[in-house]
C-alpha cells in the first residue's frame, strides 16, 4: 500500500496526504514498500545513466529515503513534498547533497533543470486521484527536465488492483470509471497509536501510461512490471503490483 488517504479531517489543507503524513510520521518508513531503497536506486542509477555531478528531482519525496541514497553516491537530489511533516523529517538529517522543500507537485515551477526527475513508489503522480491531476504532475516533471532529460515514474497496475487487490478480502473495491482503487484500514504512528483512514490509489495500464507521457513531451523508452525492492526490466504483466516508466524528454 504505496498511497495513502484521509477523508475525516475537517482542517483546511492543500491536499488529503497532509493529514496522513502527519499522523505518521517517522513511522511511515516503517511499512514494507520502503525498505527497498537501496536496490530500487541501484536500477535507476544504472537505468538512467546517472552519474556523480548530476541533478535529480525527486518529486513526492517522502522522508527523503531515495534522495538519500542518491546524495550518498555524488547525485545532487532535490526533494520536493506536499507535507511539511516528511520534508522536516528529511531535512533533519539529510547528507551533503540531497535537499528538500514543501511544494505540491501540481504547481511545479521548474524549467530545463534536471537531469533526471524520479516519482518512486506513487510519490505524488499515484496520490492524485482527481481528473487531470496526474497529468498536471506529470507535465511538470516534463518541464523539469532538461531536453534529453530522463524521468523515472512507478504507477500502481490497474490490472494487477482488479486481479487481486480489489475484493471482498481485502476490504478494497476499485472504480472502472476513475481507475482507482479505494481500501479502508488502519496505521498507527510512532507511538503506536491507531488511526482509521482510506486509502486511496490511481492505477494505470501500460498503454494510459503511453498516452500521458507522449501528451507531457515525453517520449517513452519502457514499461516494465515491478515490486517494492525489486526493480527490473520484466515486461508488464498482471502479476506485479506496480509499472515502472522510463521516458525521456524531446
Amino acid at each position: 500500500m504505496a498511497a495513502w488517504a484521509v477523508m475525516d479531517s475537517t482542517t483546511d489543507r492543500d491536499h488529503w496526504f497532509e493529514d496522513v503524513a502527519d499522523h505518521l510520521g517517522g513511522a511511515y518508513l516503517r511499512y514494507s514498500f520502503t525498505k527497498g531503497t537501496r536496490q530500487e536506486v541501484d536500477h535507476v542509477v544504472a537505468v538512467l545513466g546517472l552519474e556523480p555531478g548530476m541533478r535529480v528531482l525527486d518529486v513526492g519525496c517522502g522522508p527523503g529515503r531515495h534522495a538519500y541514497e542518491l546524495a550518498r553516491r555524488g547525485v545532487a537530489t532535490h526533494g520536493i513534498d506536499i507535507s511539511q511533516t516528511f520534508v522536516d523529517l528529511a531535512t533533519k538529517d539529510a547528507p551533503a547533497g540531497a535537499t528538500f522543500e514543501r511544494l505540491d507537485a501540481r504547481r511545479l515551477a521548474f524549467d530545463a533543470e534536471f537531469d533526471a526527475v524520479i516519482c518512486l513508489c506513487q510519490g505524488a503522480f499515484g496520490l492524485m486521484t482527481a481528473n487531470g491531476e496526474d497529468e498536471v504532475v506529470l507535465a511538470g516533471m516534463a518541464r523539469a527536465l532538461r531536453p534529453g532529460g530522463r524521468l523515472a515514474l512507478s504507477a500502481f497496475n490497474a490490472y494487477f488492483a482488479v486481479k487481486y487487490f480489489a475484493t471482498p478480502e481485502n476490504g478494497a473495491t476499485f472504480d472502472a470509471d476513475t481507475g482507482v482503487n479505494h481500501e479502508h484500514t488502519e496505521v498507527r504512528n510512532e507511538q503506536g497509536e491507531p488511526r482509521t483512514v482510506d486509502l486511496w490509489t490511481g492505477c494505470y495500464t501500460p498503454r494510459e501510461l503511453r498516452v500521458l507521457c507522449r501528451v507531457a513531451g515525453l517520449d517513452v523508452d519502457s514499461i516494465s512490471g515491478v515490486e517494492p525492492g525489486a526493480y527490473g526490466t520484466a515486461a508488464p504483466t498482471t502479476e506485479t503490483a506496480e509499472f515502472l516508466v522510463l521516458a525521456t524528454r524531446r
